[in-house]
């Protein structure tokens, strides 16, 4: 018993705030922006971004730079190779574009309200390097403690209410994919963790992959990232029970 208390008091509580109070993301790789008064359009960034997230459209009156999101594996190539320095990581990870303060505040009481229980939630890898599911593990560790919001994970999508999909859905996992969407009950939620959920990321367009889980499964939220953090997942999750 003394052993405990002597532990208790040495170790201090060290699970996160998120998403009650805002992360420290002071260290955290975010979305690469750019800023278009640097950028000249030289077209280097859009030459040697792996995933070809970064597309650009030379008009005759105006040009256009966009990233997309949903292919960025967030890898600082383009903020690299950019002769301008146009373009810059920023610790930005809540790329579900919601404000959480509408569902954190009051988290485990919408959850109870939409589902009358906790909310259960069947995470598949169809075909993924695991990064996005080292991350989704992460969930459960004291630090982010996912448990403490009324969310669980569970070991079948019989019992599940959520499915957190990895991977890019490869030829021997799309009929997978597919008997597990249809053995989850409704109303069910498919949240895409990853580039490669979303798009395909650096696998996209191959004979063995899809462009992404969409073409398998209706998806309702997207995550980008390479993998994508923890809190952002968490985000998307979030952002995921306003659907039901």
């Amino acid at each position: 018993m003394f052993d405990t208390i002597k532990k208790i008091i040495k170790y201090p509580r060290l699970t996160q705030e998120y998403p009650k109070a805002d992360a420290d993301s002071s260290l955290f790789i975010g979305k690469p922006e750019i800023d278009l008064g640097k950028c000249n359009y030289c077209g280097e960034c859009q030459a040697r971004c792996p995933s070809g997230a970064i597309a650009m459209d030379k008009g005759l009156e105006k040009n256009v730079i966009k990233i997309n999101y949903g292919k960025c594996i967030f890898c600082t190539l383009c903020e690299e190779v950019c002769p301008t320095k146009a373009i810059k990581m920023t610790n930005e990870f809540e790329l579900a574009e919601k404000s959480y303060e509408e569902v954190c505040n009051e988290l485990k009481a919408s959850i109870k309200k939409k589902f009358n229980r906790s909310l259960q939630i069947r995470e598949v890898d169809s075909g993924s390097c695991n990064g996005c599911d080292y991350e989704i593990n992460a969930l459960s560790n004291p630090f982010n403690d996912i448990e403490r919001l009324g969310i669980n994970f569970v070991a079948s999508p019989r019992h599940a209410d959520m499915l957190l999909v990895t991977g890019t859905a490869t030829r021997n996992m799309q009929e997978a994919l597919a008997k597990t969407y249809n053995a989850t009950p409704d109303p069910k939620l498919v949240v895409a963790v990853g580039a490669c959920a979303c798009s395909g990321g650096i696998f996209q367009n191959t004979y063995a992959t899809c462009n992404g889980i969409g073409g398998i499964v209706p998806v309702d939220v997207y995550v980008p990232g390479c993998p994508p953090r923890p809190q952002a997942i968490l985000y998307g999750i979030l952002k995921a029970l306003d659907k039901v």
